[in-house]
């Protein structure tokens, strides 16, 4: 059942807009007048997150191809679960929140799920949906203070750092500005025309961020295309950007592809089980600081509409799986329409139908190198290292499973390892120092899924 502040937000929503005389369907059904916009601030901040966000376009499809799905039915699928969820946020939970596939969720379906475990991208996207039903039943039982108060802050923090820094070194690594070497494990690459192009494009994009130009992000990898078009033709190596058309159909290739009962095995549970708290946790952190920040809270403090979102998320999350992507998640980048002062539901509207003319632009899109996603994929993973002032260093005992979760992923190029070992350290020092009591029921099961994943996945 809806909770009752819910309901009365809903209906004081409403009433206000009819109140205010406007006589504008889109003001009464979102109440952005009460809420201190109006139908123009809200589609402008609209516009605003979508150009703050419309890198996954090219990026997630860009991650997914090096799993074996085919950059094109990437493309389509990243379109269609972007469109279909922001659309279902606006329209039931009533935020201005994108939901789209995440950072992060990406590198862990290709990186740790299929070229790290072997898994099928099939047999992936069924851990995906697996995730998804698990984050569901999370999200209908309302149970997420247990999982909350289980995890401890720390360790939460870490994990998303971790990931950056991870999803860092894959930037690094896919422009060949990190390579291999036997006498040192990694170096720099050699100084050639694409390492040249690529440190380029990634000084410009980390300016424009500086200077605070709206789609930072996308210019960057716009400007880096540019720069790396007459490599092969002009100058440089091999021909890296190569002309295949403006606009075709969508590539639906992928589309129930998925294997939903290959992925019920014991040896996938941990799998899925990072799957899904990192998807909860993630969805959870986003609306708690966009609430802060626009406040964005119902009558008891709370996140406005918290239940409401969660369920969005979750039915993301389920539905990725069959359109062919890895999982949907709430974006922080939505804190730009917010800045904008985008407080309903219209913002994240306005931004499904902003991404659905890029269903036809796979040609177009297809054209951007890999050089040229990798400056977003770098300033991605520093975005994401922010929690990492809200750790107490001074803390051993926070600081040490922290620390391994953070180092242990890029470190072991496995999202999950870092996790794993990051649960296990805290479980074994809680119990060395006798605090047992600390060690609540949810920790107790992640640190055994760590050992399971760690015992038959290694």
């Amino acid at each position: 059942m809806e909770p009752t502040s819910s309901l009365a937000d809903r209906a004081e929503d409403q009433s206000t807009a009819r109140a205010s005389g406007q006589g504008n369907w889109l003001d009464t059904y979102f109440g952005a007048s009460r809420r201190g916009s109006s139908v123009k601030t809200e589609i402008l901040a609209g516009i605003a997150t979508f150009l703050a966000s419309m890198y996954i376009i090219v990026v997630n499809p860009a991650i997914l191809s090096d799993a074996g799905i085919p950059f094109s039915a990437a493309l389509s699928a990243t379109v269609l679960i972007s469109f279909m969820s922001s659309l279902a946020m606006g329209l039931y939970a009533r935020n201005p929140i994108l939901v789209a596939p995440g950072m992060g969720m990406n590198a862990l379906f290709t990186y740790t799920l299929v070229l790290g475990a072997g898994l099928s991208w099939e047999v992936a996207l069924g851990c995906v949906f697996w995730s998804g039903v698990m984050f569901a039943t999370l999200a209908m039982f309302n149970v997420r203070e247990a999982i909350i108060e289980a995890i401890p802050p720390s360790l939460r923090y870490a994990i998303t750092c971790g990931i950056g820094l991870f999803i860092t070194f894959i930037g690094f690594k896919n422009a060949g500005f990190i390579v291999g070497s036997d006498a040192t494990l990694v170096t720099l690459g050699n100084m050639d025309a694409s390492l040249i192009t690529f440190f380029i494009g990634m000084m410009a994009t980390a300016i424009m961020v500086i200077m605070r130009f709206n789609g930072a992000l996308i210019l960057g990898i716009a400007l880096t295309t540019l720069l790396a078009t007459p490599m092969g033709r002009l100058w440089g190596g091999d021909v890296v950007v190569e002309w295949s058309g403006l606009a075709a159909w969508p590539d639906f290739s992928a589309v129930m592809k998925v294997d939903i009962w290959g992925a019920l095995k014991v040896a996938y549970l941990p799998f899925i089980f990072v799957m899904l708290f990192t998807n909860f946790f993630d969805a959870l952190s986003c609306f708690m600081a966009l609430s802060e920040s626009a406040d964005l809270k119902d009558k008891n403090g709370n996140p406005r509409n918290l239940k409401r979102s969660m369920t969005v998320d979750a039915f993301a999350s389920m539905i990725a799986a069959p359109l062919g992507t890895s999982a949907a998640q709430t974006f922080i980048e939505s804190g730009a329409g917010v800045a904008q002062g985008g407080r309903t539901g219209l913002v994240a509207v306005t931004i499904a139908f902003l991404f659905l003319p890029f269903l036809f632009l796979s040609p177009l899109l297809s054209l951007v190198p890999g050089i040229a996603t990798a400056p977003a994929l770098v300033l991605v993973g520093l975005f994401m290292l922010a929690p990492i002032s809200k750790i107490d260093w001074t803390r051993f005992e926070q600081a040490f499973p922290a620390f391994l979760a953070i180092i242990l992923m890029p470190l072991t190029y496995s999202i999950t390892l870092g996790i794993a070992f990051g649960f296990l350290s805290f479980v074994l020092i809680k119990l060395a120092t006798g605090k047992i009591s600390d060690i609540k029921p949810a920790m107790w099961v992640s640190a055994a899924l760590s050992v399971v994943m760690l015992v038959t996945t290694h």
